[in-house]
């Protein structure tokens, strides 16, 4: 099955974008040919630490492959105290929240990232551009360089130092000389392509606009569609800041009617920024989970955004993340301060998983997730990882679409478990 999204998106398919060289596919880090445990002395005792335990069964059927419409429309799987659920639409999420709550978003805005190009040789290759690439130990990029890490497929025919011609659409496409970028290293971390594009593309506000003359929305590959209305609708109604290739997904649920209607009760809506990318859908591998790294992601918590978390927090409100690009951002900056949320900027990788014990969010809105992926491990540590998949199961009896234009399920702070609270909200 693909992996993974999300609030998710691209390749997933372990041959779809070559970043490093392994005979297990290009995203392998582990286990190998030797068994699973072969490199472990001592091997997990409990099952919540097995990737192979993240595992269920997904009938196609239930991967939508269409949103809602309108929006808010989505089916919503509320969780209660256990082992109470129910279900209602993404319009009600208004009756299930109070007054005085605070609603966390994540204002990234997702680019046109997916790029056709040809080689010298005539022969295509597809590029995915992720972020802004600097050398390691340099606070800055190369003066002058418009250096971005990216996935190419194929990658192992590209030869480093190889020019490709970008082919956009013709209507689109400027006149002039054909636009040309150089692929220019390996990334050892990721195994991506350190690909330069002209000067003065540096900069994610900048890039957009080519990639808006040449690139396409990169949906996930297991939606099996491309029309032109995917820019708008794979892409939240608060989108603000460019930089990210996949979409917070649990924001598509927000309509601005929903988004009017819950002002209008009496909750607080502010923004995070954590730019969706490698960090979100690179396939887990390694079933060792108290060895997982994730590759890090750009994200920003604003003052206002701190001074708002902490207004709730006064006036008895609780902190509702939704997504859990969101989750992740607030937690990491605060992971980063002693469990203390401050304005941040920069790169976070912080892992979540069962045993994790929250510092800032108390209930989630997210959709529904891919098996294996670190996004269901973060969902588990909030409601334990057994009663999760129950509610999938039950989801898909149900009849609920799973993955990016999915339904929504809504963890309410009652369900979440009593080890997993923020200690000074207990």
């Amino acid at each position: 099955m693909p992996d993974p999204a999300t609030d998710n998106p691209l390749p997933q398919s372990a041959g779809d974008w070559a970043a490093g060289p392994s005979a297990t596919g290009p995203w392998a880090s582990g286990p190998s040919a030797a068994g699973p445990w072969a490199d472990q002395v001592d091997p997990p005792g409990d099952a919540d630490e097995c990737l192979s335990s993240y595992d269920y069964k997904l009938p196609e059927a239930a991967i939508a492959q269409v949103p809602a419409e309108p929006r808010h429309q989505a089916r919503m799987l509320v969780v209660g105290p256990e082992p109470t659920s129910r279900h209602r639409r993404g319009w009600d999420l208004g009756e299930e929240l109070r007054p005085g709550d605070l609603l966390v978003v994540n204002d990234t805005r997702v680019m046109k990232a997916r790029l056709r190009a040809q080689r010298a040789s005539g022969g295509s290759v597809e590029i995915l551009v992720l972020e802004p690439w600097r050398a390691e130990g340099t606070a800055e990029p190369e003066p002058g360089a418009a250096d971005w890490l990216c996935l190419l497929r194929p990658a192992k025919r590209v030869r480093l130092g190889e020019w490709l011609e970008l082919q956009g659409p013709i209507a689109a496409a400027p006149a002039g000389a054909p636009l040309k970028v150089q692929v220019r290293e390996v990334d050892g971390a990721s195994g991506g392509r350190i690909v330069r594009f002209p000067a003065g593309y540096a900069k994610a506000a900048d890039l957009e606009r080519l990639l808006n003359l040449y690139g396409e929305v990169p949906l996930p590959p297991y939606i099996h569609r491309a029309v032109a209305e995917d820019s708008q609708r794979y892409q939240t109604r608060y989108a603000a800041r460019p930089g990210a290739v996949a979409a917070p997904t649990a924001g598509l649920h927000l309509s601005d009617a929903l988004l009017a209607a819950l002002a209008e009760r009496g909750v607080t809506i502010a923004p995070i920024t954590l730019h969706v990318g490698l960090g979100t859908f690179r396939p887990l591998e390694r079933e060792d989970l108290r060895q997982l790294q994730l590759h890090s992601e750009w994200v920003e918590v604003s003052p206002d955004l701190v001074a708002q978390v902490s207004a709730c927090r006064a006036r008895g409100g609780r902190v509702i993340a939704i997504g859990t690009t969101s989750v992740r951002c607030l937690e990491a900056v605060a992971a980063l301060n002693s469990g203390q949320l401050r304005p941040y900027q920069g790169r976070v990788s912080l892992v979540i998983q069962p045993g994790f014990r929250y510092a800032v969010v108390q209930g989630l809105l997210t959709n529904f997730h891919l098996p294996r992926s670190s996004l269901l491990l973060l969902v588990s540590a909030l409601i334990g990882r057994q009663r999760l998949l129950a509610l999938y199961g039950q989801a898909i009896a149900a009849g609920y679409g799973f993955f990016s234009y999915g339904d929504a399920m809504l963890i309410t702070p009652e369900a979440v478990l009593e080890s997993a609270k923020p200690l000074d909200l207990r």
